[in-house]
């Protein structure tokens, strides 16, 4: 059904609400990183906007440098009175190095700093506070650095991707399918990820830690991959975000971003990668269509749809249209349906504690 809904996409929507669904695609690639990172990991990330951020600024700084030309500085610098390109900037001249480090930049960022918070077994709420206040020192830091960064305004005004025009409607469209294709890779491969032995030892550490380690499993190494591999997709998500909305900034990237992707996560359902792509589609459609609406009344709209579907359905859409199949299984004669038990296990604890 999503892949019929893909396909049909392009010829049904015009350019405009086509490059709306293809923003909401690259938020649906950060959840997926989420669902990899909280619903199989238990590792409640409240900063992933930072390596949402890492990639999208690895992106912009190459189209920026490319819009400039050779030798020449990029316009923000030139406002701010820049008179030589930073030494920061150089290697991302290179489409290749610029694209490497969207990927390479935030899983190295996430693996050090797992190793350095994993190891000292800090988990839960005080790892979800530690991410939250990495993602607001990023942003600081951001906006003090206005000739590096752009600061607040961040980096905006491609006027060239990769030899196409990015306001062009054939471009529009050929962003969709890079974007759609990613989505559907990068969802197989975490999937796999998750059906393999390390993807169950995973889980194993979400469920009980402290019995992985006793087992004798470096519980930190597993949970420092877990959380690099979902860095590096949030990196993916940034770097294709940007030549898609043409910006990418400071408020895109905080504290608030940050903790509406793990809502739509949570309303996708977390235990289901499937769930969390379909969380980060349909909340940030809600966003659009809502605001469209009643622009002062979204945010309350968004924390009710968040209490609701942690108080009645823990386990998200995706738990909820499980659950609807095995009670329709059941009224089947001879049929007994068996749930994930890892997922099943964790929604009644989560159900248990609400």
């Amino acid at each position: 059904m999503a892949l019929l809904v893909l396909a049909v996409a392009p010829a049904a929507l015009d350019p405009f609400r086509l490059g709306l669904l293809t923003k909401y695609l690259c938020f649906a690639i950060a959840a997926l990183g989420i669902g990899l990172a909280w619903g199989q990991g238990g590792m409640l990330t409240l900063g992933q906007g930072v390596f949402f951020g890492l990639g999208g600024y690895s992106m912009a700084m190459y189209l920026k440098l490319h819009d400039a030309g050779p030798g020449n500085l990029p316009d923000f610098m030139v406002w701010s009175g820049v008179e030589e390109l930073p030494l920061l900037w150089k290697p991302f001249a290179s489409p290749v190095f610029a694209i490497a480090a969207a990927v390479l930049v935030p899983a190295a960022t996430a693996a050090l700093l797992g190793y350095l918070i994993f190891r000292q077994r800090v988990r839960g709420a005080y790892f979800a506070i530690l991410s939250q206040a990495l993602a607001a020192a990023f942003v600081i830091w951001l906006v003090g650095r206005q000739g590096l960064t752009g600061g607040t305004n961040g980096l905006t005004h491609f006027y060239d991707v990769f030899g196409r025009d990015p306001e062009d409607d054939g471009t529009k469209r050929g962003f969709y399918f890079v974007v759609a294709l990613v989505l559907g890779t990068l969802y197989l491969l975490a999937r796999q990820l998750v059906k393999s032995r390390f993807g169950r030892l995973l889980v194993a550490v979400r469920d009980g830690e402290d019995r992985v380690r006793f087992l004798g499993y470096n519980a930190a190494a597993v949970k420092t991959i877990a959380f690099a591999v979902s860095a590096a997709i949030a990196g993916i998500a940034g770097a294709l975000y940007v030549p898609v909305v043409g910006i990418i900034s400071p408020s895109l990237l905080g504290v608030v971003p940050s903790i509406e992707l793990v809502v739509a996560v949570a309303i996708g359902g977390r235990y289901s990668l499937g769930g969390a792509v379909l969380g980060g589609v349909l909340l940030n459609w809600a966003h659009t269509a809502f605001s469209e609406q009643y622009p002062s009344g979204w945010v309350y709209l968004q924390g009710l749809l968040f209490i609701l579907v942690i108080v009645l359905v823990p386990g998200g859409i995706a738990g909820a249209v499980r659950q609807a199949g095995d009670a329709i299984a059941r009224r089947r004669p001879g049929v007994r349906p068996e749930p994930p038990p890892a997922a099943d296990a964790a929604e009644r604890k989560e159900a248990a504690t609400a």
